[in-house]
């Protein structure tokens, strides 16, 4: 070889490796851009009670540059975080799977064993082929899964009733009764028990059951920071236990535990009762508790430790403890040391074991009750009778905690209401309902010595503004009373905010009004009922998903409605029984069968939790009942081909149905028909899913059939014009928005809701809860938003803003005009009427997911407006990331920010006119513009976009 060969060679080889180096390097470039960001098991961070053997994997990524996404990926499973490796993975390895999908992946390996926990890791290939890096390590802990894995622990009861204080009684009286009468109750019991641990400690979890709300202690302290737990439910069906981790709080040597135990919802044998007579009550029986602790010791050995009847029990100084009446606490019985190492419980009794009809325990999912924040006074005065009043400034649920100084055995008693009288001399009870279930919300404390005591209950809640304080010696401040919010930890996830002032403060009223209303269930309200009325919770559900995390939330109270159902004759057909669910879930309280228009809130909550989120598993879960519920309500039809069956348009303006029932413009036939329409499409698409092609045919031929049907019985002409509508605002507004109007009479029928707004209304609503949740987005929708920020913004009865401007903090049940009345006389805290809010994340926002790619894999960004509102902010984070919009309009020019989350797509509607006009980052929208393309769209993939054109 020459020398000048050999030279060449030599830089031959150089400029190959050269450009293998930095062909690596880009490699590794792109592959570091991979960022993740979250990952999820059944989308919760690292859970640690997984009850099914198919654990759903999901990931977000965050990447530089646009139009990125997935193209496929890998997950490994292992039993420990050393066999987490391609090699090694002894549950499950994936393999390479080419699927974009990064959400609600489906566990497919080994079986899952009970109180275990596993490891596991995720890489994903790019739409280059590029590989990330691995993940992090991610785990989950499987849960107790089913009885056998409780072992030796008992459920344990309250043996003897002590209670010798004169204020375990409360007077009772409902509006049908001429006297009170005194009540008490279940006690609430205290139980204790000392366990040694005699090794190092590994690991240490309890597995806790309440039938009725508990607190549990470890050597005087609280394990958590829970409260009101666990989330009410049908018990005889379903119960739910929680897990805590008491690893690095469970001491070497002897250890002492402590249960307090309440009534809850459990235990409710006091109000609802409808004479002093009646032997019926809410109660499932008196409460019980069931504790399992499992110890692995650093040297491999177990130990159990449990609840039986070798602990001791008592009564204590909560005497009185009622979920609707409130605590009583007389400080004079307290137990100084009773959950602590050493107490002497000679006194105390051994606890019965209890044998409790439930089928079923699971570990709760949903988050727990926490106190979230608290409020100081915001204003404080004395009542015509001398008495103080306190004004948080805010309606909420919870309680109020104190700090006193009074004698020994004063009584100081609290009061707790939404509302003052109109003449603001005292407090007003009639909105939270005593009179309805027997008893009004109190919270009393009785003092133990003439030294600084500080109090605040455990076992009720309430809803309240405002709190009337009697037994105390001076002015309350700050230093003496809070109110304390305390509802279901949800993640506030969404985010909205506009140039409209009005509508910010619109948002925030309706979140607070359904934050108040999540203990466990979607209630009505927080005070009077504590109901999970089926037709409230889908009235806001949409927008409840806009702004917190409800994924499982809403799998729970499935399971609530489930449990719910009971064997119920079907209407034409009484010979045959279908399962349906009654008006309200979970609860004995349960009504009648629900209604249609309540009821449809079966197939409606999986089928907005569906669209949100993407997981087809709630839909797979309740298919069946779906399909039965469906049939039985097909049972109503008449010869008409309508089904004759419906609860009404709840709570339209000036509506109470027996002194003024008319003002229910809708015929609940009708209101219930529309929605049934809706839900027949819906469960075609469920029965596709299902792989039901007869079912699914079935509902095409149902729904068709009832379209044509709705418009022959209640399409109809306006008088004196050429307008056309469904005979009340909210049925038109529902054939708008479900698809029922024909094409050729749309215009027609838009101009029909129009001229009754504007002329026989006067530019009002006349719409209850089922009108006024789409109202809004769908005048919006067809080009009459202006009229829709009118109807909002208007100062006048019935809007929104009358009632911000009537001093509520919370949308009240009832549209009444509250100058004219001594108080209000319903609930002042109902979320039905959030619904109507959904309108500023899906027509300001424009933010909405596509039906054939669900969870915001694909999604609509299409801000519609009024000319008032010139700025829109609004966040919705999906199971993908965060879709961030804002949005500006200067004169003629609409700019608008805009990030779309990896491996998602963004799609823009625009005219021709936008498009000629359209600049995406100061250059060519076609740059970015993805395929297939669209003659009427602009479709973006991930990235953050400047996009500005001419309107």
């Amino acid at each position: 070889m020459t020398t000048s060969y050999r030279s060449n060679f030599l830089v031959t080889l150089a400029l190959i490796a050269f450009t293998l180096l930095f062909i690596s390097c880009n490699e590794q470039k792109k592959a570091d851009e991979l960022t993740f960001t979250e990952l999820t098991c059944n989308y919760k961070q690292n859970p640690t009670a997984i009850e099914d053997q198919h654990p759903l994997f999901s990931w977000r990524l965050q990447s530089d540059g646009f139009n990125k996404s997935q193209s496929a990926y890998q997950i490994l499973v292992a039993s420990s975080k050393e066999k987490l490796n391609e090699e090694h993975a002894d549950q499950w390895n994936s393999g390479k799977i080419s699927k974009t999908t990064s959400s609600f992946i489906k566990y497919d390996g080994e079986p899952l064993a009970p109180l275990t926990t596993y490891y596991w890791k995720v890489l994903i290939w790019d739409e280059d082929g590029n590989t990330s890096k691995w993940s992090s390590i991610q785990q989950f802990g499987m849960g107790l899964i089913d009885e056998k894995n409780w072992g030796a622990s008992s459920w344990i009861t309250l043996n003897e009733d002590k209670r010798r204080s004169p204020y375990q009684y409360r007077d009772y009286k409902t509006g049908k009764m001429d006297k009170p009468i005194a009540v008490k109750g279940f006690a609430a019991s205290y139980f204790r028990n000392e366990i040694d641990v005699t090794k190092e400690i590994e690991s240490a979890k309890a597995y806790i059951c309440g039938l009725g709300y508990y607190e549990l202690y470890l050597n005087g302290n609280k394990v958590g920071d829970h409260v009101l737990d666990p989330a009410p439910s049908n018990y005889d069906k379903q119960a739910y236990y929680v897990d805590y981790d008491l690893t690095e709080i469970l001491e070497p040597g002897t250890n002492a535990l402590g249960i307090i135990l309440g009534n809850g919802f459990y235990g409710q044998n006091i109000s609802w009762k409808n004479d002093p007579e009646s032997e019926k009550d809410l109660s499932y029986g008196q409460p019980a508790v069931r504790l399992l602790i499992k110890v692995t010791y650093t040297n491999g050995q177990e130990d159990d430790f449990y609840t039986d009847d070798t602990w001791r029990e008592s009564t204590g100084p909560i005497v009185f403890n009622n979920i609707y009446g409130g605590d009583t606490y007389d400080a004079r019985y307290e137990i100084n040391g009773w959950n602590t190492v050493g107490y002497n419980d000679k006194d105390w009794n051994h606890p019965k074991v209890a044998n409790p009809k439930i089928k079923k325990v699971s570990a709760q999912q949903i988050p727990a009750i926490k106190k979230l924040k608290e409020l100081e006074p915001k204003k404080v005065f004395k009542s015509v009778d001398g008495e103080w009043i306190v004004d948080f400034g805010q309606n909420i649920a919870g309680w109020v905690k104190i700090n006193v100084q009074e004698k020994d055995g004063q009584l100081i008693q609290i009061t707790t209401t939404e509302a003052l009288k109109t003449d603001k001399s005292d407090i007003f009870q009639g909105a939270t309902g005593g009179g309805a279930n027997g008893m009004p919300q109190i919270y009393e404390y009785i003092c133990k010595s003439s030294k600084p005591e500080s109090w605040e209950p455990k076992f009720s809640y309430h809803g309240f503004r405002y709190a009337k304080i009697t037994g105390v010696s001076k002015e309350p401040d700050a230093n003496m009373i809070k109110a304390v919010l305390v509802a279901t930890d949800i993640n506030e996830t969404g985010s909205f905010t506009s140039s409209e002032e009005l509508y910010n403060k619109m948002h925030e009223v309706s979140k607070w009004t359904i934050v108040d209303n999540l203990h466990g269930i979607p209630e009505d309200c927080p005070h009077r009922e504590k109901c999970g009325w089926l037709g409230d919770s889908h009235a806001f559900a949409e927008y409840a998903l806009y702004n917190y995390d409800m994924y499982d939330f809403y799998q729970k109270y499935m399971e609530d409605i489930r449990t719910q159902m009971r064997p119920t004759k079907g209407h034409n057909n009484p010979d045959i029984k279908f399962q349906v669910p009654t008006m309200i879930a979970p609860g004995k309280r349960t009504s009648t069968y629900a209604k249609i228009d309540w009821g449809v809130a079966t197939m409606y909550l999986p089928w907005y939790s569906y669209n949100y989120y993407g997981d087809e598993t709630i839909v797979e879960e309740y298919y069946n009942e779906m399909k039965e519920l469906t049939n039985f309500y097909l049972s109503f039809k008449g010869e008409n081909g309508i089904m004759q069956d419906g609860m009404g348009d709840w709570c339209p303006p000036l509506w109470d149905r027996r002194l003024n029932p008319s003002a229910m413009e809708t015929d609940p036939i009708i209101s219930a028909n529309a929605y049934f329409y809706d839900v027949l499409g819906i469960m075609e698409i469920y029965a596709k899913m299902n792989n039901d092609t007869a079912f699914e045919s079935k509902m095409k031929n149902e729904k068709e059939s009832l379209k044509l049907a709705f418009n022959k019985e209640f399409l109809v002409g306006i008088p004196n014009t050429e307008h056309k509508w469904y005979q009340s605002q909210t049925a038109t507004v529902q054939a708008l928005q479900f698809g029922i109007v024909p094409e050729k009479e749309l215009q027609n029928v838009v101009n029909g809701l129009e001229h009754n707004i504007t002329k026989v209304k006067g530019g009002h609503h006349a719409t209850g809860i089922h009108g006024n949740r789409y109202i809004y987005t769908v005048l919006t929708k067809y080009g009459k938003e202006n009229l829709a920020h009118k109807i909002l913004t208007t100062p006048d009865f019935p809007s929104q803003t009358y009632v911000m401007n009537s001093g509520f903090t919370t949308w009240p049940e009832r549209q009444f005009e509250w100058e004219k009345m001594e108080g209000p006389t319903n609930s002042l805290n109902h979320p039905m009427h959030s619904g109507f809010a959904a309108y500023f994340y899906e027509s300001l926002g424009g933010i909405k997911s596509s039906k054939s790619k669900p969870g915001y894999k694909e999604f609509i960004v299409d801000p519609k407006f009024p000319k008032q509102v010139n700025y829109t902010e609004v966040s919705v984070p999906t199971p993908y990331g965060n879709i961030d919009s804002k949005w500006s309009l200067d004169d003629t020019i609409f700019k608008m920010e805009l990030t779309v989350p990896f491996n998602t797509t963004a799609l823009l509607p625009l005219n021709e006119n936008e498009k000629n006009s359209l600049k995406i980052n100061g250059t060519d929208w076609q740059t970015f513009q993805q395929e297939p393309i669209s003659n009427n769209e602009v479709r973006l993939g991930s990235g953050t976009y400047k996009i500005s054109y001419k309107k």
